[in-house]
């Protein structure tokens, strides 16, 4: 029997990470503040999720200023992107059960 759960990947065994993939897949980029609105996380939690993300080179972090204010834009990888289909496809494996 093949293992059902070998392509659920733990980098997004938490919603908030999940979340931030979900919205990234779907967007070209998302910044900060929107993702912290889309998935009513507090600063420090949305911080600490993204940057498990980066440290696996599943999202993109880009700082700039707009005018005298910090924006920071995250973008999901190739690689991000690749993990994440995998991993919902691995879900829905498990939940058809094949």
């Amino acid at each position: 029997m093949k293992n059902i759960i070998l392509n659920i990947n733990k980098a997004f065994d938490h919603r908030i990470r999940l979340g931030i993939m979900s919205v990234l897949m779907v967007n070209e980029y998302a910044d900060f503040n929107t993702l912290k609105e889309l998935l009513g996380a507090t600063d420090g939690n949305l911080a600490s999720h993204t940057k498990a993300l980066e440290k696996v080179d599943f999202i993109k972090v880009e700082k700039q200023f707009i005018g005298r204010k910090p924006n920071t834009k995250y973008l999901a990888t190739e690689l991000g992107k690749m993990e994440f289909k995998k991993h919902i496809e691995a879900l829905e494996k498990l939940i058809k059960n094949k």
